[in-house]
């Protein structure tokens, strides 16, 4: 019986961990991402503000300012939901590239096909 519930106990322990999202170690770079409250679009921090365009999203290479800036960004609750830290890397070009395949896949939108903003920035890339 005993057992059980120590099954139990880990793995809710598990499943609260794997909640958490992706933390960033403290060397790692970062960005803050979350969804747009309204239009459920994901938005990237810059300056304070929100951005559609993940090519415009601030670089955090300061895990102090990073953690400030996630602050002010949860207390941003009447337009963004769920803000995060998500690993990143400075790219070719000076912007943040994501490191995850889930940020890469946030990035690009739906994928049944591109179409409004996707469509925008493929032909961007090109």
């Amino acid at each position: 019986m005993g057992d059980f519930f120590l099954y139990r106990y880990h793995r809710k322990r598990k499943a609260k961990a794997m909640s958490k999202g992706f933390t960033p170690s403290p060397a790692t770079p970062a960005v803050i991402t979350a969804n747009d409250l309204r239009m459920g679009h994901c938005v990237w921090m810059r300056d304070g503000a929100w951005t559609a365009d993940p090519r415009e999203a601030e670089l955090f290479e300061d895990e102090a300012i990073a953690e400030l800036a996630l602050l002010d960004a949860i207390a941003q609750a009447n337009i963004v939901v769920g803000p995060y830290l998500a690993e990143a890397r400075r790219g070719p070009d000076g912007r943040p590239q994501p490191t995850h395949f889930r940020e890469a896949f946030r990035r690009r939108g739906p994928s049944n096909y591109f179409h409004g903003k996707q469509a925008e920035f493929e032909a961007s890339n090109v």
